[in-house]
C-alpha cells in the first residue's frame, strides 16, 4: 500500500491445505498459491486451512516446501503469523495472517463446538501507519447451530480483547450458504463492502459466498473475487479482496 493513500487492502483465502484433487490425482498447488498471494497485492492476507506440517504429504510430494506453509506463502517483506486449529494423525493445520505492516501482538482462541470439528480464531494486532488495526481470522463450523454459537463466542471475544474505539477487521471462511452470519456480524457492529453477493465457492463455478470480510472503524469501499481457470485450480475457494478507507 502506498503510504500516501488512506486505503487498506484485505484479502481472505481458504487454500485447502495447498493440495487439490483426490487419491492418485492429488496435485500440489502450494507453489502456485505463493504466486497467487503475491498477485493479490493485499496489505493483509487472512488464510484458512494452512498446513504447519503433514508428514505423509511431505513424503508423497517431491517438491513439498521445507518451510511451514504460512512462512512459505509470505511475500518478501511480509510478516507471517500462524496458529494451529486442528491436530490430525499426520500433522496440523490452522489459520494464518500475512502482513505488509508490522505485527504488534497476536493470540489464538479455541472455537471448537464439538469433537468432530477443531476450529479456532487468530487475532493479530497490526500497526498501519502508526494506527492499531485488529484483525481476526476465523474458520467457522459446518453445522448451522455451531456457527451461531461460534459467532456468539466471537462477539464475547471482541468485547473482551479489542478496544471499542479500535479499527477491527474480521475475515475468513464463515461456511454460511445464506446470510445468517452476515446479519449476526452486522448486529455486533461490523459491516462489509458487498452490496451484492460475491460468490467464492466452489471455485470452478462459484455460486455462494462462504468467505467474508467485515470491519468496524473503517469505511467499506469495494469487494471482489478474482476468477478464471488459474484461480479455479488452486483451491476449492476463490480469494476475496476488500478495500477499506480510514
Amino acid at each position: 500500500m502506498n503510504p500516501s493513500q488512506d486505503t487498506l487492502r484485505i484479502a481472505t483465502y481458504n487454500i485447502h491445505k495447498g493440495v487439490q484433487g483426490l487419491g492418485p490425482r492429488q496435485r500440489l498447488e502450494i507453489h502456485n498459491l505463493g504466486h497467487a498471494v503475491e498477485q493479490l497485492d493485499a496489505d493483509i492476507v487472512c488464510l484458512q486451512e494452512v498446513r504447519k506440517l503433514h508428514r505423509r504429504q511431505a513424503r508423497q510430494f517431491r517438491h513439498w516446501p521445507d518451510l511451514p506453509q504460512a512462512e512459505y506463502l509470505a511475500p518478501e517483506g511480509y510478516e507471517s503469523v500462524y496458529r494451529t486449529n486442528a491436530v490430525t494423525r499426520h500433522g496440523e493445520h490452522g489459520n494464518a495472517l500475512l502482513s505488509r505492516w508490522p505485527v504488534v501482538t497476536h493470540q489464538h482462541e479455541d472455537m471448537s463446538d464439538h469433537r468432530f470439528e477443531q476450529r479456532g480464531l487468530l487475532h493479530v494486532e497490526v500497526a498501519v501507519q502508526g494506527r492499531a488495526v485488529h484483525v481476526i481470522v476465523v474458520h467457522l463450523g459446518l453445522i448451522p447451530a455451531s456457527r451461531v454459537r461460534q459467532v456468539a463466542q466471537l462477539r464475547r471475544y471482541i468485547e473482551r480483547e479489542v478496544p471499542q474505539a479500535a479499527a477491527l477487521v474480521v475475515a475468513g471462511d464463515f461456511n454460511d450458504w445464506g446470510t445468517r452470519s452476515q446479519h449476526a456480524m452486522n448486529a455486533i457492529g461490523l459491516s462489509s463492502s458487498d452490496t451484492e453477493r460475491c460468490p467464492t465457492y466452489p471455485s470452478r463455478l462459484p455460486i455462494v459466498q462462504l468467505d467474508q470480510i467485515f470491519a468496524r472503524g473503517l469505511k467499506p469501499l469495494n469487494l471482489h473475487a478474482p476468477r478464471g481457470k488459474i484461480w479455479a485450480q488452486m483451491s476449492d475457494h476463490l480469494p476475496l479482496i476488500a478495500e477499506f478507507g480510514f
